[in-house]
Formats: C-alpha cells, sequence, structure tokens
C-alpha cells in the first residue's frame, strides 16, 4: 500500500534547511487570485526570492481577468513582506482552455476537466521557471478546500522531471493557511471571488463557492 506523502512536513523540512544555509532561492509561484496568494506570500517571502506568475486562461471574461491582476498587485503593493515580490504577467489566452476543455464540458467540478486545467496552468509554470532559471516553481491552488492538493502535487512532480527543474510540494491549507488567506483577505479589502473564473465553475456556483 503506498503511503501518502506528507507535503507540508516535506516543505518545513526544507524551510528549515535553507534557514540553517541562509540560502534564499528563486520560487516561480503561480498565483490564481490575490486572495489565494496572500497567505502564501506571507509565508514564503521569508525563505524565497518569489516571482509571482499570474497565468490563469481559464477565466472566461477579460473584464474579470483585469480585475483580478489589479487586486494581485494591490496586494504586492501592500503586503509587508521580507523578500521583495515581483510581479510576471502572463499571456490571456482563453482559447488554450477551451480547446483543453473539449469534451470535458459535462465534467463535475474537481474532476477530470479540473485536474486538466490544473495541468496547463501549471505546465506553463513549469516551462517559463526552466526557461529563466528559477530554483523552483509552485502554485497558490493548494490553498483552496476545492482543490485536489494530492492531484497538483501529483501533476507538478510530473512536470519538475519532463523540465528538469525542482518543484516546491505544498498543501497551503494546512496550518490554517486557508483561514489566514480569509483573514488577509478582509484586511487588505480584497475581492474574494465566488467561483474559479471559468465558465463552468461560474454555472455551477453553490458547488463551488468560496475562494477558487
Amino acid at each position: 500500500m503506498d503511503i501518502q506523502k506528507n507535503y507540508q512536513k516535506e516543505m518545513d523540512k526544507l524551510l528549515f534547511v535553507l534557514l540553517q544555509d541562509n540560502i534564499t532561492p528563486s520560487l516561480l509561484l503561480h498565483s490564481c487570485c490575490a486572495p489565494c496568494s496572500s497567505y502564501v506570500l506571507e509565508y514564503l517571502t521569508r525563505y524565497f526570492h518569489i516571482t509571482l506568475f499570474y497565468y490563469n486562461p481559464n477565466i472566461s471574461l477579460e473584464e474579470e481577468y483585469n480585475r483580478r491582476i489589479k487586486e494581485q498587485q494591490k496586494l504586492i503593493r501592500e503586503l509587508p513582506v521580507k523578500n521583495p515580490v515581483r510581479f510576471r504577467q502572463g499571456i490571456y489566452e482563453p482559447e488554450r482552455f477551451y480547446e483543453m476543455a473539449k469534451g470535458l464540458e459535462l465534467s463535475p467540478e474537481g474532476g477530470e476537466r479540473c485536474f486538466k486545467c490544473y495541468e496547463l496552468r501549471l505546465e506553463e509554470t513549469a516551462r517559463l521557471a526552466k526557461e529563466e532559471g528559477f530554483d523552483y516553481f509552485t502554485t497558490t491552488l493548494s490553498i483552496s478546500p476545492h482543490k485536489n492538493a494530492d492531484k497538483l502535487n501529483e501533476i507538478g512532480e510530473r512536470l519538475s522531471k519532463k523540465y528538469d527543474t525542482p518543484y516546491l510540494g505544498a498543501d497551503f491549507k494546512k496550518k490554517n493557511g486557508y483561514k489566514r488567506s480569509i483573514e488577509l483577505s478582509g484586511k487588505y479589502q480584497l475581492y474574494r471571488q465566488d467561483y474559479c473564473g471559468c465558465v463552468y465553475s461560474k454555472a455551477n456556483k453553490p458547488a463551488a463557492s468560496g475562494i477558487s
């Protein structure tokens, strides 16, 4: 029987080593929105030089996409952090999401369509991390109770091998991460959307309510 990996414990071990050795690696952090990134930035800027990568072709309306970018930039400006955070805006290409979702339009929330969407966003992050020489890459997505952290980490580890770039395994909802993200969203008055951004989650809001 496979023993389930404790990603939080593994990350804690790495962060301890980084502190002990006085090393601050670079991290390309994919973010889906400001609320999800709030706790993650507060937590990880003590250990990494972070470039936040906003790449979310799943968002169905450009107005919504741009609103989330503004909130993300606002948070980066206002959140006190040990190491400054850089912002990197990805290309808005919703056609890639719709191409990926073909045949999966009726897939339930949290199912195969969502897993493919995780991979679409994580692969672009991994590709950029490799291309620009980042020490690690990861995503804020695991902070949401509506996202499958095991699947995210499985995808991340596979892409790590493909692009020969270390993936920072994580389950950011642990250690009250999700609760802290709600507190920070209130403190900085962040726009907290009630669906992940795609047309399918918007149509199914009752099942996908809460932070994306």
